[in-house]
């Protein structure tokens, strides 16, 4: 079983989406995905600067489209698929749980949603890599921060106000590194409690489907066959830990055989060279990759 997963916030690069349209039909469709999230995509990807791309507002729309372009791209059918984070929109799609109009003007929503709650106060991410769980844990509690993101492969992500963001880089637990995160808020966190409401009333409008493939969410890991309950956990996610590890144990249980990331890729790949060692991974950063990521699927079919 081949999985396909899409990335999260912060994979994104300046310029990371000019190989995609070099191709024509590439640049229409990333054009009509900015057309329904109210965003010039095609000149976000190609020449707006590191500072543009990170706002929350920008971000989330460019990575979900650039998901999707990707998978379009990749011109084979998908039988199992999972997001991490904001990647859940463009997994959602995939499974046709949203078509792609409701899962660009949904994501546009979350994005301005989830950057005016960090607007609020002063907030951040950092991740911590390595070292015991449970100390990680409560040094994260000693300094008000919380865990956002369960990574897996020995990784997990605290978010808080930006004096305990500081306070654990300067002082990271033993035998870990902390690599600050550059997102402009604690997502994932309490602090993205009003998001959550401003998204329910959204996507309360919304008419989705079971998944037409095998569709995992981050709320624990678990395979969700509903579509209405998806959408309900996907929206309220946006304040609750992402448990990526917990998803990818259930790969593992499911009997994943290759795993290939959407663009932006290279994130997830790389926790799963780490936590599900011996599956085969292709991230798919550039319409070069799309040979090898499609000769991995032809191959198990």
């Amino acid at each position: 079983m081949i999985v396909v997963v899409a990335p999260g916030q912060g994979s994104q690069t300046p310029g990371f989406l000019a190989p995609w349209v070099e191709d024509p039909a590439a640049k229409h469709h990333l054009e009509r995905l900015g057309e329904a999230a109210g965003l010039d995509l095609v000149e976000l990807g190609t020449t707006a600067d590191a500072d543009t791309i990170r706002r929350t507002d920008v971000a989330q729309p460019l990575i979900v489209a650039a998901g999707l372009v990707a998978l379009t791209a990749l011109d084979r059918p998908v039988k199992a698929v999972a997001g991490h984070s904001v990647g859940e929109i463009t997994a959602a799609v995939a499974a046709g749980v949203l078509d792609e109009e409701a899962g660009m003007r949904l994501i546009a929503v979350r994005g301005r949603a989830m950057a005016e709650a960090a607007a609020s106060r002063p907030t951040g991410m950092a991740a911590v890599v390595g070292g015991d769980e449970a100390v990680v844990l409560a040094r994260l509690e000693e300094l008000g921060l919380v865990p956002a993101n369960f990574n897996g492969g020995g990784q997990i992500v605290a978010a808080g106000d930006l004096p305990g963001i500081e306070a654990l880089a300067a002082e990271p637990p033993a035998k870990t590194r902390v690599v600050p995160l550059q997102v402009a808020g604690a997502f994932h966190s309490p602090v993205m409690r009003p998001a959550v409401d401003a998204l329910r009333d959204f996507a309360a409008a919304l008419a989705p489907k079971d998944p037409s493939a095998r569709l995992w969410t981050n709320a624990d890991g678990s395979e969700v066959k509903d579509g209405t309950r998806f959408l309900e956990l996907l929206v309220g996610q946006v304040a609750s830990p992402v448990r990526w590890d917990r998803t990818m144990e259930s790969f593992s249980a499911a009997g994943i055989t290759g795993l290939i990331e959407l663009a932006p890729a290279g994130t997830l790949t790389g926790l799963a060279k780490r936590a599900l060692k011996g599956v085969p991974a292709v991230a798919v950063k550039t319409p070069a990759d799309l040979a090898a990521a499609q000769d991995l699927i032809d191959r198990t079919a």
